[in-house]
């Protein structure tokens, strides 16, 4: 077996660089990570956490070293320990059981997947069966479907189950979508509904996150001009999957999604004379400037940075962490 090549024996050929704006967290996801570290902070370790805080591998690896242990239900926690729920939300029987328990419980639930549940909750109240574009099996799906009682939200996943769906008898129709989707595909789904539900109204106010749509933008700019595209993000990430998506539908000969610098096989560089990089909304920067710092190592890289909006939202931390 051939050892591996070090850079330094790479040629060390001229390669454009460009990273994307806006890239990595968003306020969410910063907001979700803040909860775990400040509950640990405050209570000491360690403090359980259901699900995946976010889905990054390396997020997840850090703050377990902090002391955050993470479970699948509730039943791995004990009474007296702290438990947080995840940023993608959780079914109401979750607090529900946690309350009954007496247990002290944190929710790390998006504001943004908070008010979709919110929303789903209005809809059933006016006695409209809701729709839900998403994908199963999400944990943030999981959430929305669990508000309701059973049978009060259709999962819809594709144009095709959108063309196949069945009015539940006389029911008005409404419908909600998960946050992280592709816009693009999100938009083709919903003309294949309207199409046959043209009374279905739109909801309030755009469910896929402000973040989602921002990084799809941005993604998209960086697939017109790129033969490659790296997205930073780890593979349960469902932001982070769409991105790649996004860029080969936007033109980029290839896009990859990887965990970090260590994924990247060199030889998709072949023939690239320009690579975008950017990240998922639950990556860390410092993964991205590792990437950057490997792609360095190896070409002689010129590194620029897209314009593209510039986010200042932030959300509150529950009152129990800052009182």
């Amino acid at each position: 077996m051939n050892a591996p090549v070090p850079p330094s024996s790479f040629d060390r050929r001229p390669l454009n660089v460009r990273l994307a704006t806006p890239r990595g967290f968003c306020a969410g996801v910063d907001r979700a990570i803040q909860i775990v570290e400040r509950a640990i902070e405050k209570f000491g370790a360690p403090v359980y956490v259901r699900h995946e805080i976010v889905h990054n591998r390396h997020v997840v690896e850090r703050l377990k070293g902090m002391g955050a242990v993470f479970v699948k239900e509730l039943d791995e926690c004990p009474d007296d320990r702290p438990v947080v729920f995840s940023a993608h939300g959780v079914p109401k029987s979750v607090p529900a059981t946690a309350r009954s328990r007496e247990m002290l419980f944190l929710d790390a639930t998006c504001p943004l997947v908070s008010k979709v549940h919110v929303e789903a909750e209005r809809h059933h109240a006016a006695g409209r069966h809701i729709i839900l574009i998403g994908h199963a099996g999400h944990p943030e799906v999981v959430g929305t479907m669990g508000q309701l009682p059973p049978g009060a939200i259709s999962l819809v996943e594709t144009v095709s189950d959108a063309e196949t769906f069945q009015r539940p008898g006389d029911q008005p129709l409404a419908y909600a979508t998960q946050t992280t989707l592709s816009v693009d595909d999100t938009a083709d789904i919903l003309a294949a509904l309207k199409r046959r539900f043209p009374e279905l109204p739109d909801p309030h106010k755009e469910d896929i996150c402000y973040a989602t749509t921002n990084r799809q933008e941005a993604v998209k700019r960086l697939g017109e001009g790129c033969e490659l595209v790296l997205v930073v993000g780890s593979k349960n990430s469902s932001n982070s999957a769409r991105l790649v998506d996004v860029a080969l539908k936007a033109g980029a000969n290839d896009a990859r999604l990887v965990d970090d610098a260590s994924d990247v096989d060199w030889s998709w560089f072949d023939g690239v004379t320009t690579v975008g990089v950017t990240a998922g909304a639950s990556a860390p920067e410092p993964l991205i400037e590792a990437l950057i710092d490997a792609i360095r190592a190896r070409f002689d890289a010129v590194v620029t940075e897209d314009d593209g909006a510039r986010e200042t939202v932030s959300f509150k931390l529950p009152r129990a962490l800052t009182a």
